[in-house]
């Protein structure tokens, strides 16, 4: 099983979305390629042969490598805005959103993390097209935490004189995950993703209130 697959977390068919089985197989292939050797290094033959394919058989499926990773980056794209804007649309207090969307998404880049890497970070092999596309759903991800923000200083939850540099730090922290996490070291995606709630938290909240705990979190 490639790393791809080992860090699908709890999806019960990781990259499902994608068929068939040997385009799959080759988008698996390349995720892999590009986490270890960087996309501009990796070549189609090295997909195709990591997929147990002739290079060949890749453009059947992908017309070119690019494709390839313009696939890879909009599924990623398309899932951290599907865990972002669930939690900014769902119940509770600002505090209680924000600590969801930041387990979640957290969590998301730990179990994903060679997945999250090539999403996160090869942005810019992607060709002009492509490149505004998934740009435009990287606004709409920043929106829906700065939308979680402002509607927490809205209601005097949080004290935050700059709510967009603001944003940016909580993504830039959540996303940095992905860069760092080991599944041999000594926290668990929870774990990492319940940490990092409680520090967003922290830095969002005034200071002579003090941090509120985060849901389900012991008194």
């Amino acid at each position: 099983m490639s790393t791809a697959e080992e860090t699908a977390g709890g999806e019960n068919v990781p990259w499902g979305e994608v068929t068939p089985d040997a385009a799959r197989r080759l988008l698996v292939a390349a995720v892999d390629a590009f986490a270890e050797r960087g996309y501009h290094a990796t070549t189609t033959r090295d997909i195709a042969g990591r997929a147990g394919m002739s290079p060949a058989a890749l453009y059947i499926h992908y017309k070119t490598k690019e494709e390839l990773l313009h696939r890879i980056s909009r599924i990623g794209h398309d899932k951290a805005l599907e865990i972002l804007e669930e939690a900014a649309d769902g119940p509770g207090t600002a505090a209680e959103r924000l600590a969801d969307a930041v387990r979640s998404f957290v969590r998301w880049h730990a179990e994903r993390h060679t997945t999250a890497r090539v999403v996160q970070y090869e942005l810019d092999a992607l060709g002009p097209e492509h490149r505004a596309e998934i740009v435009a759903l990287r606004r709409r991800t920043d929106a829906a935490v700065r939308r979680i923000i402002g509607e927490g200083v809205a209601a005097g939850e949080f004290d935050v004189p700059d709510v967009p540099g603001t944003t940016l730090a909580v993504l830039s922290l959540c996303i940095d995950v992905a860069r760092w996490f080991n599944t041999q070291g000594s926290r668990t995606p929870d774990e990492v993703g319940a940490l990092y709630a409680d520090l967003v938290l922290r830095m969002v909240r005034a200071g002579d209130q003090g941090p509120p705990r985060a849901p389900g979190a012991r008194k």
